[in-house]
């Protein structure tokens, strides 16, 4: 009887060892989301976001990151904080992710999207696949976002990164100030900007070729521009597009329409200091866009979270 069920065993192993792996290799692939300014890990409108993910992709593993667990102290962290020790803290957190081990997309909403393009550039194990960015200010701001009219600490935030966005203070602590590029005082952006102009590689003597390398790594870089976004000066940030830098008066030039410097015609991007065009060659690099204002996606993250996202 022991011969029998033995030789029963050894014929059935191959079948049972195959439906194992295909089961295994059915998983989506593990999804890592970083809510924009305003928001918290876990918010109403973050939660609801992962189950409308959930249901499109059945058994996906959704983590959230956070910089602190507690909701509020989360979000008043999207203002105020160091984004390098941030992101130093959120590379430790995925790294001890069981689920993310072997590798995961991401999606990365207003300034999340900028600062996980940063984590894949300077850190990038786990490994992303693709990424989705939604609104991001990938070449910065050049004005600081309105706040709503209740919004005390929003508006806090605003006054002191407007009243000196280049003092020490303002680079370390509060968090738009360290991606906020003026085209009219781009020497001392340079000078005194240890985020943007980093993940950028805009100092030559700093620039690091691993950025280049892990960003040309990913299989896609799917970038979203909002094309009524009043939030985000100028909209085109969110393809790596920027405010020219003005040429003789820059009093006159104010009063002059502005000209945006398309992502293909940026020095970053035609010297390929981040690895950017090196991954637009060979077709990683996806300009979208939705209709409406800065975050009011309505229906037009579904079709890029279907496509993009849960990759087996």
């Amino acid at each position: 009887m022991n011969l029998l069920w033995l030789s029963i065993s050894l014929l059935l192993f191959p079948v049972i060892y195959a439906q194992i792996q295909t089961s295994v290799s059915a998983t989506p692939r593990p999804l890592v989301l970083w809510h924009g300014l305003g928001d918290s890990h876990s918010s109403v409108g973050m939660l609801e976001f992962s189950a409308q993910i959930e249901n499109m992709h059945p058994g996906i593993y959704i983590h959230s990151v956070y910089i602190e667990e507690d909701l509020d102290k989360d979000r008043k962290a999207g203002f105020y904080g160091n984004v390098n020790k941030q992101l130093e803290l959120v590379a430790h957190q995925l790294s001890a992710v069981p689920e993310l081990e072997n590798g995961f997309d991401a999606i990365g909403l207003s300034q999340g999207g900028q600062f996980l393009r940063a984590y894949v550039e300077r850190y990038n194990s786990p490994p992303a696949h693709n990424l989705i960015t939604f609104g991001s200010q990938h070449m910065g701001i050049s004005d600081i976002p309105g706040c709503a009219r209740y919004d005390f600490l929003c508006q806090i935030a605003r006054r002191a990164a407007k009243s000196a966005v280049y003092g020490e203070w303002a680079q370390e602590n509060v968090i738009q100030a360290q991606y906020f590029r003026d085209p009219y005082n781009l020497p001392e952006y340079l000078r005194t900007n240890l985020f943007l102009t980093s993940i950028n590689n805009e100092i030559p003597e700093y620039r690091n070729q691993t950025f280049a390398k892990n960003l040309a790594s990913l299989n896609k870089l799917v970038l979203v521009l909002f094309t009524e976004d009043k939030t985000v000066v100028p909209k085109e940030s969110a393809w790596f597009g920027s405010e020219a830098i003005p040429d003789g008066n820059a009093k006159q030039a104010v009063l002059t329409a502005k000209t945006i410097v398309p992502m293909r015609s940026q020095p970053l991007y035609q010297e390929d200091w981040i690895g950017l065009r090196q991954l637009d060659e060979k077709g990683g690099v996806v300009f979208k866009t939705c209709r409406g204002a800065h975050m009011q996606m309505g229906n037009c993250w579904k079709e890029l979270v279907q496509e993009f996202v849960g990759g087996m």
